[in-house]
């Protein structure tokens, strides 16, 4: 069972499932069209119990987009109460549940907060107190009543999943290919990664092993620094990139996003590696020629 399965990556991650054999029921929001979807209503805690009794994983990926005024106390708003209200009444549901299914919640790895250089796990600590690392850990505890009954539950912190159909690729092509790539401030930040096919095929792994369970870093294993994926970019698209944004700028035009595009996030996916994943794009060039066929 899915919910968010009509976004980018529910959509990718339904068609996986289904060529993997599973059968997939969708959470909509709308009247169900068709057996593979059924109606629920979160904001409610309108759920249908059976639903959840006979799922062998639930999966969450809902929440408003990430994309909007950093400005907006609303967009913040809506971006923190979709994601935990839709985590909450799932958990809440499973722990309900007499047969508990495993349980794969969205998140992201804003978690873990500016920690410069440091290489980071899925032990590593959560830092400070920008928007989306506050969001992540309310969007982490709203999973716990489904811990604390017992059920599987994997935290899906997944870095920007690098694909020209969704952000921030999306974003930048048009920027790079005008010859306007730019470096962000110093751009020795280090940029978490993912490809779209590894992060499908991450997620499909999760719901077949029932033995992971807990954090799980959704990244590629060699992340770059800013000024690294910039030129991979420009060379990508047979550009220059010689500019270069203040991060002084970026504070104020990104307001509360800010930290996402200064901050370092040295991250590797510890967990998926020892239990046996074989990443397909292990690096910002592998995964640029996949995001960019």
């Amino acid at each position: 069972m899915i919910a968010g399965a009509s976004g980018f990556l529910g959509s990718h991650l339904r068609a996986e499932l289904l060529e993997r054999g599973h059968t997939v029921t969708a959470l909509v929001r709308r009247e169900a069209r068709g057996a593979d979807e059924a109606r629920w209503d979160p904001y409610r805690g309108d759920l249908d119990p059976g639903l959840v009794e006979s799922a062998d994983v639930v999966v969450n990926l809902a929440g408003s987009p990430t994309a909007g005024n950093p400005h907006s106390d609303r967009w913040a708003r809506e971006l923190r109460e979709s994601r935990v209200t839709t985590t909450r009444v799932l958990a809440e549901a499973i722990a309900a549940a007499t047969s508990r299914p495993a349980y794969l919640a969205g998140n992201g790895i804003s978690y873990y907060g500016d920690h410069g250089d440091a290489l980071l796990t899925e032990a590593s600590d959560s830092r400070g107190h920008a928007l989306l690392t506050e969001v992540t850990r309310e969007w982490q505890a709203a999973t716990t009543p489904a811990a604390e009954a017992g059920a599987r539950v994997c935290v899906l912190r997944t870095a920007p999943v690098m694909d020209r159909a969704a952000a921030p690729l999306k974003l930048l092509l048009p920027l790079f290919k005008a010859g306007l790539g730019a470096r962000l401030g110093s751009g020795r930040q280090h940029m978490a990664m993912i490809s779209l096919r590894d992060w499908v095929g991450a997620v499909a792994f999760l719901a077949e092993h029932p033995t992971v369970s807990g954090p799980v870093n959704l990244t590629c294993p060699q992340p770059p620094t800013n000024a690294e994926f910039t030129r991979a970019l420009a060379r990508a698209v047979h550009r220059p990139a010689a500019l270069a944004v203040p991060s002084f700028a970026l504070r104020v035009g990104a307001g509360a996003m800010a930290p996402e595009l200064l901050g370092s996030l040295n991250v590797r996916s510890a967990v998926l590696e020892e239990a046996g994943y074989g990443f397909r794009d292990p690096d910002v060039e592998a995964i640029l020629t996949t995001g960019l066929r």
